[in-house]
This record gives structure tokens, sequence and C-alpha cells, in this order.
């Protein structure tokens, strides 16, 4: 892309993270079910609208690329809504204040995140055999995924700079409403969302370990790479509200991740054993895998996934109200 291109696209991001804001400012009332189905609704539609326009104006694949990337990166980010559910949880946070706190800790973890993916583009850009840790980092991750099982309270447990950051800042015990800083007895105290925002940020930026590899998997191109980020972070603290309900019932989504983050990381391999000039491995020819088929994978097994998990709750719904009148 252009240099004029990457300029607009970054102050229309901007405009839309400040847009957010001023929403955020003056709402005077906790997020209902309905504002959060308008507002993904609306960040949803705005990815459309966006990969309408790569189709119609950008040569060669990146419509597609940025389609399968935005699934992949989005999909991802809701593993990562158990562990924002959990600390909202932990911290006690009031439902006046999650707005916010969501809405900070993404914007921190968006800047953080494009800082790593100017430093993977060029890694990749250096080095083609990037592919191949690229690649064995999401086969293990895969693994690791799909051997933890479900997300409980073990998937949070505050780190070392988030203990350093108790010591370190005047903070009270209390919150103050939404409110980042207090003043108690003529003394100006930061409250405890500033741990929360820092705990949401470091969270995303650990989650990015695994999704930034994962979209360099289906594309090498830092534009589509960057921009899929920022939309699916941006859908992320409203689809929050949404599904928090819901996320107890997607039992199998580790499994599906984990099939994806695996896929994805066999075909960065691939590609790099390709770039080696490798194409077949004894009797076994490696495939080219294009992006329409990795899309059409991903978007199958989340489909799957999910069915799989809304059967599989709904029968256990049932058994257990079956239990209940037989026990009355």
């Amino acid at each position: 892309m252009s240099p004029a291109v990457w300029i607009l696209t970054i102050i229309g991001l901007l405009a839309i993270v400040a847009f957010d804001l001023v929403v955020i400012a003056r709402r005077n009332r906790t997020v209902t079910i309905k504002d959060a189905t308008r507002w993904v609704l609306f960040y949803v539609g705005l990815a459309g609208l966006f990969a309408v326009g790569l189709f119609v104006f950008s040569p060669g694949q990146s419509g597609g690329e940025f389609v399968a990337g935005y699934i992949t990166e989005y999909s991802l980010s809701v593993d990562n809504l158990f562990v924002f559910v959990i600390i909202m949880a932990r911290f006690a946070v009031p439902s006046l204040a999650q707005d916010k706190v969501l809405y900070i800790g993404i914007v921190v973890s968006m800047i953080l995140r494009a800082i790593f993916i100017l430093a993977g583009a060029a890694a990749i850009s250096a080095a083609s055999w990037v592919f191949y840790i690229f690649g064995a980092f999401l086969v293990y991750t895969a693994v690791r995924l799909a051997l933890e099982g479900e997300n409980d309270e073990a998937d949070f447990q505050e780190n070392a700079a988030l203990r350093a950051l108790r010591r370190i800042l005047p903070l009270s015990h209390d919150y103050d409403g939404p409110k980042l800083a207090t003043r108690i007895d003529g003394r100006r105290l930061v409250t405890p969302l500033v741990i929360v925002i820092a705990a949401i940020g470091m969270a995303n930026v650990i989650f990015a370990l695994d999704s930034i590899p994962a979209i360099f998997g289906l594309t090498q191109d830092a534009y589509i790479v960057l921009t899929a980020n920022a939309f699916a972070l941006m859908g992320l603290r409203q689809l929050y509200f949404l599904i928090g309900g819901l996320l107890e019932r997607i039992i199998y989504l580790n499994v599906g991740l984990s099939v994806i983050l695996a896929f994805i990381g066999v075909k960065l391999i691939i590609e790099a054993l390709h770039g080696s000039h490798i194409d077949d491995l004894g009797a076994i020819h490696l495939p080219h895998i294009g992006i329409l088929t990795s899309l059409g994978f991903i978007v199958g097994t989340l489909f799957v996934t999910t069915i799989a998990s809304l059967i599989k709750s709904s029968y256990d719904r049932r058994q257990v109200e079956v239990k209940v009148r037989i026990d009355d």
C-alpha cells in the first residue's frame, strides 16, 4: 500500500477510536444488550465495508486475505473474553466502569500490537526461515490450547508487573465510580481501575503472541495484518457485553481454535518449505493452500464448533432439568 493509503487508514482508525470515546463519555448508564448488539453490528459493518473497498480498489488477494484475517483475529479474540470476564469478577469492577476499562485497555493493546506487527513484518522480510518458527509455535499453541480444556479462573493470575504497579502507584482501596483518580483526605490517589486496565492490556498483548503469527500465516501484508487486528479489537469491547453469558455455552471453543491454529501453523511450515524449494517430503507432495481454502476451513471449523457446543450445552441443560424433576 502507498504511504497515502497508510496515512488515510490510520487517520480513519483514529477517528473511529475518538468517536467511540465520545460515546463512552456521554453514556451515564451501564451497557445494555440492545446497545451491545447495535455496536457489534456497527463494527462488523465497518469491517465489511473496508473489505468491500479492498475487493474493489486493491489488486490481488487483499480482500480475501483481510476477510480471513479478520475472522481469525475476531474468533481468537473471543477466547480473550473469558479472561476479561474473570478479570472483571476478580477485581469486582463496577458495572458503570466496565465499558471505560475495556476501552482504554483495548486501545493500549492496539498500540502495542501495531509495534509487534511491524516488527514481525520486518523479521519476515529479512529472513524467510521465520515462517518455521511461527509455524512451529502455532502448532505448539494449538496442542496446548486443546489440552487446557475449558477456561477457568486459573487462566488469569496477577503477574509481577501488576504486583509492581500496586507497590509503586498511590492506590486507593475502593473504586470511585468510573473515575481513574480520586481524592481522599486531600491526597490524590489512583483507583483500582488503573490496575484493571493494565491487566486487560497485558492479557491482550499475551494473546497477540498467538494471534499475530496466525494472521501472518494467512497474509504477509503488514497493512492487512494491522487493519484486521484493529477492526477485530475495536469490536471486541461490545462483544464482551453481548455474549458474556453465552461464553459458558461455547464449550468447544478451545477445540475449534486449536484446530484453526494447527491448520495455519502447518500452512506456514509448508510455505516455508516451498520458499526453500522443497515441494515434496518423500512421497508426500506439499500442496499450495490458497486464501479461499484457508477462509473456508476457518469458517467451517467455527461453524461446526459453535453448533456442537450449543447442542452439547442444550443436552446437558436438559439432563439437569430431568435430574431436578426426579429429585423433586
